[in-house]
């Protein structure tokens, strides 16, 4: 990393809130060097990442998210001690100093007693609600950056299911997220915290919400590439899209054109998919051996990493800074996504 440990990037986060330019989060991982928080900007005059500050973090980063409504407010999940730790924190104003400052600790998330996963953001605008997930149970808190305070408002456990993943909180419904595990997907309601429909008996290891289209969803998963889902009637996928040769580790679609979707795998490979589905679509896909089954074009594939889940991460940084600054066109949502990607 630019300017401090030689540590390796485990967690990438783009500063949505960052308005005007294009900004992202990655956090360090190393048993043997202090981690740090990277504060990256992209120039589009000299098409070169800059790195605008540089702060130390205690301890292994695990999982970085940024805050979608403040810019200098993020989180992470961090190894502490023999357990697992939650944080928000808050970057100081740089004021153009070579030396960054020390982030501020605003609060931590200390109600957890097993392993953290991740820390979840409603992803459009101001909300004063977070959740965090770990291995048994999911976490609605009450959040008040003013204050420096958080307050557990709704605790769900997961009962007899296996080790929760991960999520994705629904931009559509502030009150539904989607919860997985080795073996299943489950959607939640954070009003009751009880568990709706679900998938089952697939090996999931990501899961994101089309951020367009209501009810709609992508899973990365072991053995089927990246799937698309409609929520309503989950006896067969809406498509399948195979691509990886190996563990699909990572899905996400663009925030502006949804049918442009990023998958990355342990394969070392990150694939860009054109992927038109919509609510009026007449259905998911038959089962697999129908001759009416069909396959939706790969646009491209960026397999110029090292073989190496971390590096792969980093290979999504580049690749979203790719297809993010496109987005940035003003006559951008006029143009077919197709045509832009091909760029």
């Amino acid at each position: 990393m630019q300017g401090g440990s030689s540590g390796i990037a485990r967690c990438i986060a783009d500063v949505r809130a960052a308005a005007g330019s294009t900004t992202f989060l990655a956090g360090t991982l190393s048993l043997k060097e202090e981690n740090e928080v990277h504060l990256i900007r992209f120039s589009p005059a000299e098409s070169e990442l800059v790195c605008d500050g540089l702060f130390y973090h205690p301890n292994e980063i695990w999982d970085l998210k940024s805050c979608p409504f403040d810019h200098r407010v993020f989180s992470t999940v961090y190894t502490s001690g023999e357990g697992y730790g939650a944080s928000v924190w808050k970057i100081p104003e740089l004021h153009g100093q070579s030396n960054s400052p020390p982030l501020e600790q605003l609060f931590t998330l200390d109600e957890h007693t097993g392993k953290i996963r991740c820390v979840l953001w409603w992803p459009l605008g101001k909300h004063d609600k977070l959740i965090s997930i770990d291995d048994r149970n999911i976490f609605l808190w009450n959040i008040d950056a003013s204050n420096k305070s958080a307050k557990v408002m709704q605790k769900g456990s997961a009962d007899m299911l296996p080790n929760l993943r991960g999520g994705s909180w629904d931009p559509h419904d502030h009150n539904s997220i989607a919860a997985i595990t080795d073996s299943s997907l489950h959607c939640w309601d954070l009003r009751s915290m009880k568990k709706s429909n679900a998938i089952e008996h697939a090996h999931f290891r990501d899961v994101d919400y089309n951020p367009k289209k209501q009810h709609l969803i992508t899973t990365a998963e072991d053995e089927f590439g990246i799937r698309l889902w409609d929520l309503r009637m989950l006896k067969y996928p809406l498509k399948n899209l195979p691509g990886h040769s190996h563990w699909t580790w990572a899905v996400r679609h663009n925030p502006e054109h949804d049918q442009l979707i990023l998958s990355a795998g342990t394969d070392s490979t990150v694939n860009l998919w054109f992927a038109k589905v919509g609510t009026d679509d007449s259905g998911p896909e038959s089962p697999p051996g129908s001759p009416t089954r069909e396959e939706e074009p790969l646009l491209n594939s960026y397999t110029d990493y090292e073989d190496s889940i971390y590096d792969f991460l980093l290979a999504i940084l580049y690749t979203v800074l790719w297809y993010m600054e496109l987005m940035r066109w003003p006559d951008s949502t006029a143009c077919d996504p197709r045509t832009i990607a091909s760029q």
